[in-house]
C-alpha cells in the first residue's frame, strides 16, 4: 500500500515537471506567430531548453550516486516552472533563451534523483516504473492543452500562469520524501554495488536512446506546425496533433511495463522500435486525417521502451544508478533538442516535410542497436529489507 501511494505521488509529481518539457514545444507556434520567428530561430528555443539539460542530467546523476539529495525534487520542480513562466514576458530573444534554459536545468536536476527514488519505491517492479513514467507522459500531454488555454486567447504575457503545476509538484514532494525517509536513511551504510557494470552494453543503450530522442523531440517541435499545414492552417489541428503525440506515450508506458513483466525488456524494445519506423513514416507521408492515427501510434511505439530503458541502464551500471538514470532518462529529453535547429534550418531551405523525413531512420537505428544488447539480470529487490538500498547505492 505504501509502495502504491509513493509511486502514485511520484507519478503526479513527474507530470508536474514534464509539463514544462512539453510546454517548450507547445509554445513554439505562439513564438512564431507573435514574434515572426523563422523555423530555425524558433527551434533555437528548444535547443536552449536541451543544451544545458543534456550536460546537467548526467552531472546530477553522478552527484546523486555520491550523496542523497532529496531536496532536489522540490527545488528542481520549482525551477522548471519559474523558467517557463518568465519565458514570455520579454520580447528579447536572448532573455527568452535564458529563461527556457533555466527551466531545462530544473528538469535536468529532477530526473536522476526522481528515477532513483522511484526505483527504490517500486521494489524492482517494471509495471510500477511504467506508472512513474506514465506521470511524465501525462505531463507532456497536458502541456499543449494548458498552453493553448492560457496563451491561445491572449498573448505570451500570460506565461506566468504556467507556474501553477510547479507549485502543485512542490507540495507533492513533501509526503513522498517523508514516506521514503527511513529506507533512504539506511543507504549510507549499504553503498556497495551488486553486480558488475557492463559499460559496453550501456553505451549501446545510450546511443539507442539518443536516436529515439531525436525523432521524438523533432516531431514534438514541428508536428504542430506540420499539422496546421496539412489541415487547412488549423490551429486546432496543431494542438490536437501535439496532444496525441504526448498522450500516446501514456499508453506506451503502461504497455511497456506490462509486457516487460512477461517478456525480456530488450525483446520488447526491439519490436517497439521496429513498429515505430512504420508509424513515423505514416505521420510524415500518409495524407489526410489518417495522419493523426499515425501520430498516436508513433507516440505509443516510442514510449513502450521509455521506462524499460531506464531500468536497463540501471541494471547495466548497478554501481552507478544515478549516473545511469541521468543518462538514459536525461538524454531522452535533451539530445533531440540539439538536433532541432538543424531540422529547422532544413525546413527553412526546403519544406517541413523534407526536414522531417530523415526522422524515419532514427527508430531503425535504435532497433539495430537493441539487436546487439543482452538482457541483464537485475538484482532482486525487497521492500522490507536493506537490499533495495544496496541496489540503489
Amino acid at each position: 500500500m505504501r509502495r502504491n501511494t509513493s509511486i502514485s505521488l511520484l507519478a503526479v509529481g513527474h507530470a508536474c515537471v514534464d509539463i514544462y518539457q512539453g510546454a517548450v514545444a507547445a509554445l513554439i507556434p505562439f513564438f512564431v506567430a507573435e514574434r515572426d520567428y523563422t523555423y530555425a530561430v524558433a527551434s533555437g528555443i528548444v535547443l536552449a531548453a536541451s543544451l544545458l539539460s543534456s550536460v546537467a542530467q548526467p552531472v546530477f546523476g553522478a552527484l546523486t550516486d555520491r550523496w542523497a539529495m532529496p531536496w532536489l525534487l522540490p527545488v528542481s520542480t520549482l525551477l522548471g516552472g519559474v523558467g517557463i513562466a518568465l519565458s514570455g514576458l520579454s520580447g528579447s530573444y536572448g532573455l527568452t533563451l535564458f529563461f527556457v534554459a533555466i527551466s531545462g536545468v530544473g528538469v535536468a536536476a529532477y530526473h536522476p534523483e526522481s528515477a532513483r527514488v522511484a526505483r527504490l519505491a517500486s521494489a524492482g517492479s517494471h509495471s510500477a516504473m511504467g506508472w512513474f513514467s506514465l506521470g511524465g507522459n501525462i505531463g507532456f500531454a497536458l502541456a499543449p492543452l494548458m498552453v493553448a488555454a492560457v496563451i491561445g486567447q491572449g498573448s505570451l504575457r500570460w506565461t506566468p500562469v504556467l507556474v501553477l503545476p510547479a507549485l502543485v509538484g512542490v507540495a507533492l514532494c513533501v509526503p513522498v520524501l517523508r514516506m521514503l525517509a527511513r529506507p533512504r536513511a539506511g543507504a549510507a551504510g549499504a553503498r556497495a554495488p551488486r553486480g558488475a557494470d557492463d559499460v559496453a552494453a550501456f553505451v549501446k543503450l545510450s546511443l539507442a536512446v539518443v536516436f529515439r530522442s531525436i525523432v521524438f523531440i523533432g516531431l514534438s517541435t514541428f508536428i504542430s506546425l506540420y499539422a496546421r499545414q496539412r489541415v487547412q492552417d488549423s490551429t486546432t489541428a496543431g494542438t490536437a496533433a501535439l496532444f496525441l503525440l504526448f498522450l500516446g506515450g501514456a499508453v506506451g508506458s503502461i504497455l511497456g511495463g506490462s509486457l516487460a513483466d512477461r517478456y525480456d525488456r530488450v525483446h520488447v524494445c526491439r519490436w517497439s522500435y521496429l513498429l515505430s519506423v512504420v508509424a513515423v513514416a505514416g505521420v510524415i507521408h500518409v495524407p489526410g486525417p489518417a495522419m493523426f492515427l499515425f501520430v498516436a501510434l508513433t507516440s505509443a511505439g516510442l514510449y513502450v521502451p521509455f521506462s524499460l530503458q531506464v531500468t536497463l541502464g540501471q541494471d547495466y551500471l548497478p554501481s552507478r544508478i544515478g549516473t545511469a538514470s541521468g543518462v538514459t532518462l536525461g538524454l531522452t529529453v535533451s539530445i533531440g533538442g540539439l538536433v532541432s535547429p538543424l531540422l529547422g534550418h532544413l525546413a527553412d531551405t526546403t519544406s517541413l516535410k523534407a526536414a522531417l523525413t530523415p526522422l524515419i531512420a532514427m527508430p531503425a537505428l535504435s532497433w539495430l542497436l537493441f539487436r546487439a544488447l543482452p538482457e541483464p539480470t537485475a538484482p532482486a529487490l525487497r521492500t522490507a529489507a536493506p537490499a533495495p538500498v544496496r541496489q540503489e547505492a
